[in-house]
Order: C-alpha cells, then structure tokens, then sequence
C-alpha cells in the first residue's frame, strides 16, 4: 500500500464527539494573558500550536495509535546517519553534555507535528477559527514557505517555529530524566508497572498496525515518526520520558507537602485578599438574556421563588428536575474564579486594549463591599440573590464520602448522564436509595459506606478509596455536591441521596479538617509558586543547542510527496 495511502486510510478512523468538541472550544476560548493580534492570549496559542511538556510525551503515545496521525514523506533515506550523528546537545549547569542523534531528534519532531496536525484536525470539525488561535498551517504547503509568531512575538517559518519547539520538549525532558538519574546515583530509575504496562499496549498497537500494512514494527515507527526512530528508539525514548515525568512530579510533591507557617499564610492573605474573598449567592444562567430579565422581574425579593424560576426557565427535561432541588442554583462560598470557571455571564470579562488591564462589570458588583444579603441583579443570561455578601470566610474544608450511581443508558448516542431518559433515571434513583437503606439497616458505620462505595460508586475517581474525598474546600465539587457538604449544621455521619449531571450522589459526611478553606487555596498557591521557582531555576541552569552538522540530517518539510 502507498505511504499515501496507509495515511488517509488510518486517518479517517478519527472520530470527534460532541464532549471533545465542547472541551475543544473551551480550550481555545479561554485564554487568559496578554492576548495576541488574533485575538487569542500567548498561552493559549502555544498549547494550541503543539505540546511540549515532557510529562504530554507520554501521554501522547496511545492517542497517535488510535487516531492514526502519520506522516507520509520523509527526506533522508540513510538510517546509519540518523542514528550516528548529533543533532543537539543538551548540557546542565556544571558542563556535562548529553549527545541527542537525529533519530531521537526526529521522534520529538514527530510528536509534536502529529500533535499539530491532529489538533488542527479536530478543530476544522468542530468549525472554529484556526486563524484565530494560531493554528492556520497548510500541510500540504512546505513548513518552510509558511510564517507564524513564535513565543517572542517574532516572525518565524512553521519549520523554524517546530524547530524550536522540539528543541525545548528536548531540553525539559532531558532535563528531568537527567536529574532523576543523578537522584538515583547515576542509574536510570525503573518506571511503574502501569507505565510499562502503558507502553507495552502501545507497541502492541502499533504491531498490529504494521502487520496490517505490511511493515515490520520498526519499519512502521519510521514510516509514522521518521528516519531512525526504530523501535528500540521509541521504547527508549517512551521510558526516559516516563521518568521525566515521574521526577517532576517528585518535585512538585515535594514542594506542595512543605509546611507554611501563620505568618506566611497571613501574608498571601493579605497581598491576595480578591482572590480569597467569596459570596454565596443563588445563581441562574438562562438562555437568552430577554428570559433573564423575565426572571429577574419576576424574582421576589426575599428570593422565595427563586427555585421555582429555575424550574420554569430550565431548558432541558434534565435542567428542569435538577433546578427542582434549591442546591442546584446554590453556590456558597464561590470565588471569582469559581464562576469564571463555571462560564456565567456575570464572570465575563473585558481587556482595555491600551492598558492591558483585565475587569469585569458583573464581579465588579457582585464583589462590592456595599453588597448585602437579599441584593439581586440580573447582568446579560445570569440572575444573581445574595444569600451572604463578600468576605474572606472562616470555612474549614471538609473530608465526605459518596457512592456514585449513573444512570445506565442502552445508546451508543448518549455520550452523557444528562442525555438518559427520565425511566434510566428513576431507576438509578432506585438504586442509590436501595444503598442508603441498606446502609442505614446496618451499623451505619464510615467503614460500611466504604464498602458499599467500593463495591457500587461509578465514580472511578474515588471508588478504590471508598468513595472518600478529603480536603474538599468550597467551589471544587459540583453545585448540588458543594451546597450539601457546606449546609449549617453539617455533622459527622449525615447521610443523603442529592443529584447532580452525573448522576445520583449517595452522600456520607466525615466531617471537618480543621484547616480553613483559605489557608489552603493560600498554602496551594505558596506550593505552586515554590514549584514555578524552583523548576524556572532547573531550566534555566539547562541550555540546548543544535549541532551544525547534524542539523543538516534531522526532519525537514513533511508531509509533501518528494
């Protein structure tokens, strides 16, 4: 079969669902930073154009079998030169060098042209904008004929932009692994049995493949991923980028488990009081703001009938049940970014083009110190009653257990709980009361309810610890979740069946932590920034650099027939 042909026949296997396109879009749309000409933040568009964390490598691996993303035209046909000559060199703060060849060159090369031409892919589908986020590259145009900005806001070829790209993908995981190395005492780390077991599924895939075209596994890796990336070279390379990831995420453990003291936490508190401070507020998103202004008009005001407007102006079967429980329209203790992550009207932002200062009218009144309980406002689709006014709030964060019960849908279609019909979740209620009655028949123990979740949760997150969530701090759970955790007068051992649009929700209350919500998103972020800092100074004791003749032998224009 012609290498065209082996690429438009695994290519049209890829298949986009309406989830993946909603995660796209918000993806593409949420930019935060300074925005570009194209209307799209710096940030934003280097995750768009391609991948070059180390720990994504890896990641990456099984997404490239089953989508079928390979490139078709290669130029050099040595394969000696590619494994024999250098192609960069990475050396670390006392001088030591790590020699690259071309072939590991050209399988970061790959991952990150795949990664690309996959992204854009998908996005064409979903009918988004390319040239607005950056990602309008015409791959059946040479890389080299074709200009994009790079990270500097300069002028580059697509070529010279993936150049640059691997280049880095290169440094951080090199890095990494090198390190975890030394902390070994200079002898490669083993990886997880997971991780093997990870990367020997993959390799079986990729057989499977080349058997089908005809090709040695081998082979196959050179026709996807290029000149010298044999299979050795992509086990190898596979394996250093698993330990990359695992010594990076050594180090970030290592820095969120630090001890803060009172006065460093107090100290954030006081230099980040906006991004500590919260309301708790009833909330509506309607679908049109003509219907949020009816609502809005018909809003008692003392928000008596609130629920019963959520009801009446819920869109879906689904919307109209779930708003039926007041938790649903509940938030409390929501930051600003709670709803800016939540995707309310209110939350939306402006940029002064000028300054570049970012402010948002609809937070802007909602976090005023003039605000008081029973304020209501209705600002473009949101409809806002204040249940409690702006504060930085003494809540503790809390550790609750619960049993996930889904609705089992017979339709390959519903891709979500919320597409399953009203008979799928009345018996899924069934089911999380039949648990909770027979937990209460029981002793009512927290070990009972550990069993129970481990046995019957759908919750694959929390299910092999029996269902337990600890240090759950206010806005990280879904609406109905986060009011029943955070209700006055929560105590150990309260139980509860709340709904949500994953399905039933059988509730265990373990209790309170003793550390305050505040604390920890302030200790979070201490964590965070040590981990920015200390890994900022790790790259920057690293340089990579292209060997002048190997350049010559790595990857050039892809995907044109030569």
């Amino acid at each position: 079969m012609a290498k065209k042909d082996l690429n438009e026949d695994v290519l049209s296997g890829a298949s986009i669902s309406e989830e993946g396109k909603g995660k796209a879009e918000k993806k593409a749309k949420k930019a935060p930073g300074k925005k570009n000409k194209k209307g799209i933040s710096k940030k934003a568009a280097k995750t768009i154009k391609s991948v070059v964390a180390c720990v994504l490598v890896v990641a990456l691996l099984v997404a490239y079998v089953a989508t079928g993303t390979v490139r078709k035209g290669f130029i050099h046909s040595t394969l000696g030169l590619t494994t024999g000559i250098t192609a960069v060199t990475v050396t670390d703060k006392d001088g030591n060098k790590t020699n690259v060849p071309v072939s590991v060159f050209n399988y970061y090369f790959a991952m990150l042209y795949n990664n690309m031409k996959s992204t854009q892919s998908q996005y064409e589908q979903y009918g988004l904008d390319l040239a607005s986020m950056n990602l309008d590259v015409d791959f059946e145009k040479s890389l080299s004929s074709q200009t994009t900005t790079n990270d500097n806001d300069e002028t580059v070829t697509w070529l010279e932009y993936l150049y640059e790209e691997t280049l880095e993908t290169i440094k951080d995981t090199y890095m990494y692994y090198n390190e975890a190395v030394k902390a070994n005492g200079g002898e490669e780390p083993a990886i997880t049995e997971e991780q093997q077991a990870e990367l020997d599924d993959t390799i079986s895939q990729y057989k499977e493949s080349a058997n089908g075209y005809g090709f040695t596994v081998s082979g196959y890796f050179v026709q996807v991923f290029g000149k010298g990336v044999t299979e050795k070279v992509f086990r190898q390379e596979a394996v250093r980028s698993y330990i990359a990831q695992n010594y990076k995420e050594q180090l970030s453990t290592e820095t969120t488990e630090t001890e803060h003291t009172a006065e460093e936490l107090e100290a954030y508190k006081s230099e980040h009081t906006a991004d500590l401070e919260s309301v708790c507020i009833r909330i509506f998103e309607a679908a049109s703001e003509d219907e949020a202004k009816e609502f809005y008009a018909s809003l008692n005001s003392d928000g008596s009938n609130f629920t019963e407007l959520c009801v009446n102006y819920a869109s879906t079967d689904f919307d109209k049940e779930y708003y039926a429980a007041d938790g649903a329209s509940t938030k409390l203790y929501a930051t600003r970014a709670n709803l800016q992550n939540g995707g309310y009207a209110i939350a939306t932002s402006s940029t002064d083009e000028e300054s570049g200062e970012s402010t948002s009218e609809g937070l802007d009144w909602l976090f005023s110190t003039d605000r008081a309980n029973g304020d209501s406002y209705q600002y473009s689709t949101s409809v806002v009653y204040v249940i409690a006014p702006v504060d930085v709030y003494d809540v503790e964060t809390v550790n609750v257990r619960h049993i996930l019960i889904s609705p089992i849908t017979d339709s390959e279609d519903t891709t979500s709980a919320t597409d399953a019909s009203a008979e799928q979740w009345a018996t899924a209620l069934e089911t999380a009361q039949s648990l909770l009655d027979e937990f209460n028949a029981g002793e009512g123990t927290e070990d009972d309810f550990s069993i129970l979740a481990a046995e019957n949760s759908t919750d694959t997150g929390s299910s092999t610890n029996g269902g337990l969530y600890e240090d759950v701090y206010p806005g990280q759970m879904v609406d109905t979740f986060n009011t029943w955790c955070f209700e006055d007068g929560r105590k150990t051992g309260d139980t509860s069946i709340v709904q949500s649009q994953y399905g039933y929700h059988v509730m265990y209350y373990v209790g309170q932590t003793g550390t305050l919500a505040w604390e920890k998103t302030a200790g979070d972020a201490l964590a965070s920034a040590a981990s920015t800092s200390a890994v900022d100074a790790l790259s920057e004791s690293y340089t990579v650099a292209f060997n002048w003749f190997g350049k010559f032998y790595i990857e050039k224009d892809t995907d044109i027939d030569h």
